[in-house]
Parts: C-alpha cells; structure tokens; sequence
C-alpha cells in the first residue's frame, strides 16, 4: 500500500443495504489496517471551501500584533489564536512550525451538556471570518457523525451509538499556516509525528504536500487525497474505546525540499471529540480472550486534559 484507501460516503447514504454494507466494511477494514481513508462526497462544497481558504489566509496575513490580541489565556489554546511554535508533540520539546485557530462548538439550546464551553472569538477585522468557519464546521460534523454510524455497525453496535456523543461534542475546527521556512530548522518540523487525541478527525485538502502516515511495517508514506476528498484518520479516543481495533496511527507534516522552504501550507483539520462525559472504556465488543482489556476507564473529557498538559497547551 503506497496511498491510504479511498471510499465513498454515497454508498453509505443509498438505499442499497449492499452499497451500505460495502462503505462499512472498506472503512473498517482500512480502520483496523493503517487507520486513515480518503472520503469522497462529503457535505462540504467547493465554493464553501474556497471562502473558508481565503477567510483563513486573510487572517494569517494579519499584523502579528493584532492577531495576538486574539489569543486568550486561560483556555488551553481551545478557542482563538495559538502563536507559532506553542504546541509540540507528545514527548518533543521542539515547538511545531505553525500558528493556528481554533473554531469550538456552538451547542443547539437543548443540549443538555454537562459543562459549559468557551465562547468562539470573534474577529472583528474580518466580517466573513467567523460564520464562514462554523459553516464548515457544521458541515464537517455532519459528515463526522455518519463515519461514526458507520463505524458503530462495523463494530456491532447500534448504527446510531455515537450521535448522542458526538451531536454537540467538544469538537474543534483548527485552521492551519505554517509559514515560510526561512532558516534551518533546529529538530523541528511543520508538525511532529503524533496520534490525534479525539475520535476522528477529518482535514481538508491542504494547499501544499508534507502529510505523512506510518505504516504498520514503520515505513512512512505519503497521505495523498484525489481531489475533492477528504482525509479522515481514527484517534486515540477511538482506538481507546475499541480496545485496539481501530488504529490511531502516527503521522506527521514533514518540512519541504529546501527549494520550497519559501512556500508557506495551509491546513484545516476538524478534531471529532465527543461530550466530556462519555466513557471511553473499551467496550465488550472489542474485548476477549486474544484481546484482553488494554486501558483503564476514564472519560473523554479527563483523556483530553491529560493530553492538553503533554503537548504543552495546558500547564499541569
């Protein structure tokens, strides 16, 4: 395997119980394999996804003094700006060559949550920005809760086990840039080899290469989507709760030839995370005599702490 499995969500969403029956089982089985799959039609459209491109270069693009008034202490980095170099990954002290946004969820008056989130920020110098944002965030949720019907059937759960979590989760909406390489880097890179914390995550086409995936057998390769798709990767709350079936595997935005170091890449990942409350214990369905329990209980929202302390967004 030299690319990641490509599927198709019109199969899912068809009348036919085989097309259905077919989705299921190629993103299982990808799922259980390398743990990432390129989707193609998704609810996100080209027109929706080009404003989203140009709100996001037009906000990096901001004077660095304005777009620090948008960062805001206290929230671990969970709504707002995050400057370049703040966040590393698990286990690196290099800071990650990017700057990034976060967009959180703006839950519907019936939610019934069990905590409160941060407000979004809001930016005044850029009127589109923010409804632009959660415009796509939206239509990246929806596509998210149908993977995870999906995935609910593949393990033998009820096809809707996941939307109660999911609906109204602690999702994040992270536009990327990382800018311009403009000096040797010192053991850093654009992002260092890492397993996403939550239970999917679906990212955008970005606007250069650099994504990399490691196989089972350590070898790296490259994550390259056809166009239009988008790539959706298991993690590690996923991998948790189904004791190790599906796989949150490593990856990494490696930094590119010298002769494009002056090229800056955009990237916009969606973070799936679910309500804090939500057991992330591994379900029986996933354990038995070959695969003994692996984890201790622990809910989402303690999971997503401890590894917002790790990666340096949140101090012990």
């Amino acid at each position: 395997m030299k690319n990641i499995p490509s599927v198709d969500l019109a199969d899912f969403l068809s009348e036919d119980p085989n097309r259905k029956q077919k989705f299921v089982n190629e993103i299982g089985s990808a799922y259980e394999d390398i743990g990432f799959v390129s989707l193609k039609n998704h609810f996100l459209s080209d027109n929706l996804v080009d404003e989203l491109y140009k709100e996001v270069k037009s906000f990096f693009a901001l004077p660095l003094e304005i777009k620090k008034k948008y960062e805001i202490e206290g929230l671990g980095g969970q709504r707002g700006y995050i400057s370049f170099g703040k966040e590393h990954a698990k286990g690196k002290k290099e800071g990650d060559l990017k700057e990034f946004w976060h967009f959180g969820q703006e839950p519907s008056a019936d939610a019934n949550l069990s905590e409160e989130y941060p407000k979004n920020v809001q930016v005044e110098e850029l009127l589109d920005f923010n409804h632009t944002g959660m415009e796509a965030y939206r239509m990246l949720e929806k596509t998210g809760i149908y993977v995870l019907r999906a995935l609910a059937i593949y393990i033998g759960l009820d096809e809707f086990y996941f939307d109660h979590w999911a609906t109204n989760g602690n999702s994040i909406l992270r536009p990327i840039h990382y800018p311009p390489i403009t000096e040797e880097p010192k053991g850093a890179v654009r992002a260092g080899a890492h397993g996403d914390i939550n239970l999917i995550t679906l990212l955008m086409g970005a606007s250069a290469g650099g994504l990399q995936v490691l196989r089972k057998d350590g070898e790296w390769i490259d994550a390259i989507p056809n166009e239009d798709e988008l790539v959706i990767n298991v993690g590690d709350m996923l991998e948790r709760h189904t004791n190790n079936k599906l796989r949150s595997t490593i990856h990494r935005v490696v930094n590119p030839p010298r002769e494009e170091w002056g090229s800056p890449r955009y990237s916009i990942p969606f973070f799936m995370h679910p309500r804090s409350d939500m057991k992330l214990n591994c379900l029986p369905e996933c354990i038995d005599a070959e695969h003994p329990k692996a984890y201790e209980d622990i809910t989402a929202g303690e999971f997503l702490h401890q590894r917002l302390v790790e990666i340096g967004l949140l101090k012990k």
